[in-house]
């Protein structure tokens, strides 16, 4: 295999994961077929199986996609000097995102909640192992502020995301992110103080 033949490989593998996570998020798992993400990456059907033998295959990509975006959002975050104001870009970075989320609920938040109800455990048990990046993140955070109980912090941080996406979501009201990030962050500035 040359390293051309390799480079083409390894991106249409990248363009399926990336199709994977899209289309899983406006569709949900079960609505999605392989040939919707075959279509929105742009890749012909029969060679999804090359790289993914089933459609829970996918799924797990686009977990993993999360994750990695997830890792990077996380990673930029962190170059911030103060924890406060990473916490506070963080919601910044939810409310950006309001318009997706009024549409289509947090990507890993309504995928947890859709595989939560499946027989097979596996990726609900794989999509709670994405939440618990964004807890430990959030936990570290508080943990620096040097405030009590970091832990239930961080859960009543991500909670409120996921509250606040589930109900732009269910309203199509993407000015619920807008405000109730605004209320995330004055929690946030009232924390030690």
């Amino acid at each position: 295999m040359t390293n051309s033949t390799r480079a083409r490989g390894a991106d249409k593998r990248r363009r399926l994961t990336a199709a994977a996570a899209e289309v899983v998020h406006h569709q949900g798992a079960e609505r999605t077929t392989i040939a919707d993400i075959a279509k929105a990456a742009d890749v012909p059907v029969g060679n999804v199986y090359y790289y993914f033998k089933t459609k829970d295959d996918l799924v797990q990509a686009a977990l993993s996609e999360h994750a990695g975006h997830l890792t990077a959002l996380i990673a930029r975050l962190d170059e911030l000097p103060d924890p406060r104001r990473r916490l506070k870009a963080m919601v910044e970075g939810w409310v950006g995102q309001r318009d997706t989320a009024a549409r289509y609920g947090c990507p890993t938040g309504s995928l947890a909640s859709e595989l939560g109800k499946r027989d097979d455990d596996a990726l609900g048990t794989e999509a709670g192992r994405v939440i618990r990046l964004l807890l430990a993140w959030a936990e570290r955070q508080f943990r620096e502020l040097g405030l009590d109980d970091p832990d239930d912090l961080a859960l009543s941080f991500v909670g409120a995301y996921q509250g606040m996406s589930l109900l732009a979501n269910a309203l199509r009201d993407p000015e619920i992110m807008t405000r109730q990030g605004a209320v995330l962050n004055r929690w946030i500035d009232s924390l030690g103080t």
